[in-house]
Formats: structure tokens, sequence, C-alpha cells
């Protein structure tokens, strides 16, 4: 069974933090440069909305989310 996936591009991290403010279950910003942490690139069933409405706003487009069933690689 395929699950959620979701991967982060650090180096096109901006330091937004839309993400850690979206879903603060599944990211988090790096204390030292302010990029973006993935804490669960599986995440829950509970957190998988917040994490691809994450994906969606973040304003350098460093987060991919690949949903079950999805051909994107």
């Amino acid at each position: 069974m395929r699950t959620t996936h979701l991967r982060v591009d650090r180096e096109r991290c901006i330091g937004a933090g839309m993400c850690a403010l979206t879903a603060p279950e599944v990211f988090d910003q790096d204390p030292d440069d302010g990029r973006v942490l993935l804490l669960h690139p599986e995440p829950p069933t509970a957190h998988r909305a917040a994490a691809q409405m994450a994906a969606g706003v973040c304003p350098s487009g460093a987060i991919t989310f690949r949903a079950p069933g999805s051909s994107t690689a």
C-alpha cells in the first residue's frame, strides 16, 4: 500500500515559514538558517490535508507532495 510522500528541497527554500505555520506537525524551520525541516516524509492521515496545503502555499515551491496513486515522482 502506497502512502502520501513529501520531499523538500532545502536549497530552493527561502525560509518563509508558511509550511511550519500551515502544518507544524509535519514541518519545522531550522533554527540556524530558517529553512524547512521535514519532520514526517510520510505524514499520518490526520495531517495529510495540512501537508498538501503547505506544499501549495510554499512561495518557492520547495515542497513536493505525492499522494497515493499519483503518477508524479
